[in-house]
């Protein structure tokens, strides 16, 4: 997976990419990212300006299309094909896990990071392929969701995680929220770990956690419990046949 971020602050997402699962990742070439300054693009060789103010008035100055577009073409001309390409935006759908194994699909990921007031429409209608947000409120750039999403997503590329099963029992993995888990020791400050966990029975744990996903996700996410609850209708119970009387036998 390599993942394109265009932007006016390449240094934040450099120092934000470069620790952690992620950073082992890159080193490892799992994935690899490159963040490239929009402001390079800019027609404006002295001051490098890549805004200016919005036709019809109003607060604040719009990112202009020129560069970003100038941009873009650059890493479609270097990768030799069309990616996909995400604008960072309140606007856009809300980002789930769902579209984040969706976009683990893609060979590259392109991710447009907005600033100011925004970015010219025109330019976005050009290039962009997803809008997507991270939830119902605004932040001073794209360059932390964008991140965000890159986190999600490179899970979810073979070989980044050390335990490709950890990214398929999380939290969403299967529509509910994860189970509780515990460590050594088994007591601690009076609170035991539960039997079953201790039992060696590893059909019955499953069971048992599945059933601790159903209790969590529905005291806390009720919404997504009645969707699963959707999705996965309870089993009918079996009816119990009636067992026929046996026949009188002559002599009785």
């Amino acid at each position: 997976m390599n993942y394109h971020i265009m932007t006016l602050f390449p240094e934040m997402i450099e120092q934000g990419l470069s620790t952690s699962i992620i950073g082992r990742a890159i080193e490892k070439g799992f994935i690899s990212f490159e963040a490239i300054n929009i402001r390079d693009y800019s027609g404006d060789l002295k001051h490098h300006k890549v805004d200016d103010y919005t036709y019809g008035g109003g607060a604040g100055m719009l990112m202009q299309a020129q560069p970003i577009y100038d941009c873009y073409k650059a890493i479609e001309e270097k990768i030799d094909s069309k990616p996909r390409v995400i604008y960072v935006t309140p606007q856009g759908s809300v980002f789930t896990q769902k579209m984040a194994a969706e976009f683990a699909q893609e060979k590259d990921l392109v991710f447009l990071c907005g600033h100011y007031e925004g970015v010219d429409e025109r330019v976005l209608e050009e290039i962009v392929t997803d809008y997507v947000s991270i939830g119902d409120y605004v932040l001073t750039g794209g360059e932390l969701p964008a991140m965000v999403m890159i986190d999600a997503i490179s899970r979810l590329v073979p070989g980044v995680l050390n335990n490709d099963e950890s990214a398929l029992t999380e939290s969403f993995g299967n529509g509910l929220l994860e189970y509780p888990q515990y460590s050594r020791p088994e007591e601690w400050m009076g609170k035991k770990v539960p039997p079953i966990l201790l039992s060696g029975d590893h059909k019955k744990v499953d069971e048992w956690r599945l059933e601790q996903s159903l209790i969590r996700t529905k005291e806390r996410r009720p919404d997504l419990y009645e969707q699963y609850m959707i999705e996965n209708p309870p089993k009918p119970e079996k009816k119990k046949r009636k067992r026929k009387p046996k026949p009188e036998t002559e002599g009785e």
